[in-house]
């Protein structure tokens, strides 16, 4: 211990306990890289070192993320909390960086590190926020650490993006094929696994039907292949499929030959108050950021897969007019029904209120991409306007349709007596 760390520990800081905050970015982090967690480890012995008798590891932010958008850290937060009790004499991490990667959260550490008297320590130095020239110091750290990210992370995702487009990039590979030794994907030689795969295409152009198909799946008790984790690495394993699988395997390009990066980017949203990463919805394998067809051999044909796409939009929505859909939940009197005046797109409706049912049209417009709404406006006006104007238009028809019963009733009626006329003739006869 230096005689600088010696001259900025103070009794008081002694007197309240060391925490030693652990982060790892991912849980792959977590699982294979064990030796920095051991590294992250150690510096409880540092604690012990530098004079503090209670020593707590706030290990909860293994496998969490510190960057833009990524989810609250639970550890970072409890750490706040106990620094904000006054309970904390000093922080320790094996490397600064760990306890953040934003300008917001070291600000935030700062902040409350200085008002409550509370040093901050690594591998090599102690530092006190109330001295100007530590503050400098971590502040430069800080900044290294955020830029040391940017071009580590950049330079990955380049070097992703570059081996995608030639094809090459496989991260969790779908059942059904596995990487020959030249890295080549082929289909898998697993006589079960491409008997599977197989079936699920052809029940699927027997019965017109993803869900006839999962359907026929689950009357016979047939398994399909599905990636699960073992031991940190993915394996095939059999199983009932899920309601899902069987158009997820529909729904896969790799199965007609495509290679496809980027088909759901993730984005940056600010959502209830704080920036979170979200995975948008999966687009065309020929809007994705690389798309290659005729990558690998498939299980059927791109014109195949195209066909079978049309098949299941149009069992989605009755035939190919989007303006005709299956009936769902909710008061909406006019889902489906309505197009927007500039764009001709099918507005939408979605449940507002405390119990969820009042409706609201609107049009996607370009909001997908980017953009906004096209036009939204509230249903319950619609609804009555609409209510009204049938039942002006039927209420003629309801009365002529009134009229023409009662002309039955009477025909039938007069019909009986004539018949009863008959017989009480027939008898006095």
């Amino acid at each position: 211990m230096s005689t600088t760390s010696d001259s900025k520990i103070t009794k008081e800081h002694l007197a309240r306990r060391a925490v030693v905050y652990l982060r790892q970015s991912t849980e792959r982090q977590v699982q294979h890289n064990r030796e920095s967690r051991e590294l992250q480890l150690a510096m409880a012995a540092r604690g012990k070192k530098l004079g503090f008798s209670r020593v707590e590891i706030f290990d909860e932010d293994l496998g969490s993320s510190a960057g833009v958008g990524a989810r609250t850290r639970r550890g970072f937060e409890r750490l706040l909390a106990a620094v904000a009790l006054g309970d904390v004499g000093i922080i320790l991490s094996r490397e600064v960086s760990r306890l953040s990667r934003t300008d917001k959260d070291w600000c935030r550490l700062f902040e409350v590190c200085q008002v409550f008297e509370t040093l901050i320590g690594d591998d090599d130095h102690v530092y006190d926020l109330s001295s100007l020239d530590d503050q400098l110091l971590l502040g430069i750290k800080g900044t290294l650490s955020v830029v040391e990210l940017k071009v580590l992370r950049k330079r990955l995702i380049e070097g992703m993006r570059n081996k995608a487009r030639r094809g090459e990039l496989f991260r969790a590979i779908a059942p059904g094929y596995v990487l020959d030794p030249l890295g080549r994907l082929v289909i898998d030689p697993d006589q079960r696994v491409r008997d599977a795969i197989s079936l699920v295409f052809e029940k699927f152009r027997e019965t017109g039907s993803a869900r006839q198909t999962l359907n026929w799946v689950h009357e016979h008790r047939v398994e399909l292949p599905v990636n699960k984790s073992r031991n940190g690495k993915l394996k095939i394993v059999f199983q009932v499929p899920a309601a899902s699988m069987v158009g997820e395997i529909l729904k896969n390009p790799i199965y007609a030959g495509a290679y496809v990066y980027g088909r759901r980017p993730t984005e940056v949203a600010y959502v209830d108050g704080a920036l979170k990463r979200r995975q948008r919805s999966a687009m065309a394998p020929e809007q994705s950021e690389v798309f290659l067809r005729e990558h690998h051999e498939g299980y059927i044909d791109w014109a195949m897969y195209e066909e079978n796409r049309r098949i299941m939009h149009n069992n989605n929505f009755g035939n190919a007019d989007e303006s005709v859909g299956p009936a769902r939940k909710g008061q909406g009197l006019l889902c489906g029904l309505l197009r927007c005046r500039r764009c001709a797109r099918k507005l939408h409706v979605r449940y507002w209120g405390r119990s969820g049912t009042s409706a609201r049209y609107f049009c996607s417009g370009d909001y997908e991409v980017g953009g906004s709404y096209c036009l939204r406006f509230g249903g319950r006006g619609v609804d009555r306007r609409f209510s009204d104007e049938l039942l002006v238009a039927i209420s003629p028809l309801g009365i002529e349709a009134s009229v023409e019963a009662i002309r039955q009733m009477e025909s039938k009626n007069e019909g009986r007596r004539d018949d009863a006329r008959a017989q009480t003739r027939t008898g006095r006869v």
